[in-house]
């Protein structure tokens, strides 16, 4: 985990029984906005495969992690229990499995069959399998450096997504009780939530020795789903520290204790409104995990934040909500953006970049789906590694190169910028800068990636500064210039397009 220059120290791999000799990942002591890991300042960002790594039999993860540490991913993302089916929006990926390649944390005893037509769930029985694919993929995680976010419970959606879940009284031997899907996220059924919180224990007293995780409680937990019988936003948020709760007692008898991420519960009636004061507030978590969504809402003001799966940009709305949460005491994950995600191609990834060094700029983490990344194509295609996961390695290069314990968005020194451009601004003031300036047209506009030319005015103290443009997508820098500090500095932007970067660093 620990950076040095451009690349990432792996893992002390000298063990004791299976465990690990360094304190977990954690909130920097220094900054509240980062992480330290082995010793070191850590930002997260990734691109990622769709979470299925573990449980999806013919997926090869090594390979996947192996790829993902050459392009200095940070974080990797893994689901415990949850699968989904490909839809028209959504294109098939590793959380997606075979019913016959599902692996869950419970063996199959039958002899009665579940939904996917083979046997039915023991939830009191573990699967040797999983946890053998659980404790493979977190080890070799942690020999990589790389953090991964377990995820132990989900939304269930819909009905459909329901029936396949082996919680379901329908897919187990275990006289659950029988329930509506939006019932899964509450305490209203004691059976179940007994099975629920059972599954969380095993799955931390098992991974409690790595210090390369931390946990989310639930992806994407909704509320007010629309039925007048429906569990409450409160409702759910209860459940959700019920959880946190079980975390909390599991660890407090083993050697590590670990982050938990989570957000308060969605709003699903108006669609997916996604309220983030009280998760930044006085719940009982230490991360917040912010899935990009329209109808983004933080100190009364609403933000959108891209369409799911639109292809929209959503550049300045993003750049001013993790500025508008960042004097916040937690670290904003931006946990998984799929505005663009389905677009296998140039301009989706062109999003997805923008949207990365932009949310890195402003000081937040970035999670993107890669989902180029499936099954016997597990590090992607060769157009999607020369593009986005060549990218987003220039990117992590990048933000490691800065002085992460005392650096922060820059508020108060770009005074002009080139017409069309949104800009981010991050760095130590007065000894490194970086001004990021990327073209905010949507794909929609007609001059959208165009070249973009014109100047830029600052404000620097006096003094002597070396300044140099750098390229996000091949991850160079041009020639360095020299400057001469003082207020209301005009500089020429050379023509680019779609993104560039200027790094100033004093002199001296």
């Amino acid at each position: 985990m620990v950076v040095s220059g451009s690349g990432l120290k792996p893992a002390n791999n000298s063990r004791r029984k299976g465990t690990v000799a360094m304190a977990p990942i954690r909130i920097h002591p220094q900054n509240p906005k980062i992480f330290e890991g082995r010793g070191a300042p850590r930002v997260l960002v990734c691109a990622t495969e769709h979470y299925g790594a573990v449980m999806n039999r013919p997926f090869r993860f090594d390979r996947y992690l192996d790829d993902a540490a050459a392009k200095l991913q940070t974080l990797t993302r893994t689901f415990m229990l949850f699968r989904e089916f490909q839809n028209m929006y959504n294109p098939y990926s590793t959380c997606k499995p075979e019913s016959t390649d599902y692996i869950a944390p419970f063996c199959r005893v039958g002899p009665d069959l579940a939904a996917d037509g083979l046997p039915k769930f023991n939830l009191s029985q573990p699967n040797p399998e999983f946890f053998d694919r659980l404790h493979r993929f977190l080890s070799k995680a942690s020999q990589l450096g790389i953090v991964v976010e377990v995820v132990l419970l989900s939304n269930t959606y819909m009905p459909e997504i329901w029936a396949a879940n082996p919680l379901n009284r329908i897919n187990n031997v275990n006289d659950v009780e029988d329930i509506r899907w939006p019932d899964y996220l509450s305490r209203r059924h004691p059976k179940l939530f007994a099975w629920q919180t059972a599954h969380v224990r095993k799955i931390v007293e098992e991974t409690n020795r790595y210090d390369n995780i931390f946990y989310e409680i639930c992806n994407e937990p909704g509320g007010a789903a629309g039925g007048p019988d429906d569990p409450t936003i409160e409702e759910v948020n209860d459940w959700q520290m019920a959880i946190a709760k079980v975390i909390r007692e599991t660890e407090s008898r083993l050697p590590n204790q670990h982050l938990i991420a989570g957000q308060e519960a969605l709003v699903y009636n108006p669609l997916f409104e996604q309220r983030s004061d009280k998760s930044f507030g006085d719940f009982g978590i230490d991360v917040v995990n912010i899935h990009p969504l329209p109808n983004t809402v933080y100190a009364g003001k609403t933000y959108y934040l891209g369409g799911f799966m639109s292809k929209e940009l959503s550049l300045e709305p993003l750049r001013d909500y993790c500025l508008a949460a960042y004097d916040e005491l937690k670290p904003l994950n931006m946990d998984e953006d799929n505005t663009a995600s389905r677009f296998k191609d140039f301009d989706g990834w062109t999003i997805h970049r923008k949207r990365a060094w932009t949310t890195l700029l402003c000081g937040g983490h970035y999670d993107y789906i890669d989902f180029s990344i499936i099954n016997y194509c597990e590090t992607g295609t060769e157009e999607s590694q020369r593009c986005i996961r060549t990218w987003m390695r220039h990117l992590s290069d990048y933000i490691h190169s800065i002085d992460l314990v005392r650096a922060k968005p820059i508020r108060d020194r770009l005074r002009g910028q080139p017409a069309a451009t949104v800009a981010s601004v991050f760095g130590v003031a007065d000894e490194d800068i970086s001004i990021y300036l990327a073209d905010g047209r949507e794909l929609t506009d007609k001059d959208a990636g165009r070249a973009i030319g014109g100047q830029i005015i600052l404000d620097l103290p006096e003094g002597e500064y070396q300044a140099a443009w750098f390229s996000p997508v091949d991850g160079t820098y041009d020639p360095p210039l020299v400057l001469r500090g003082g207020n209301g500095m005009r500089l020429a932007v050379p023509a680019f397009t779609h993104d560039a970067v200027l790094r100033i660093r004093k002199r001296g």
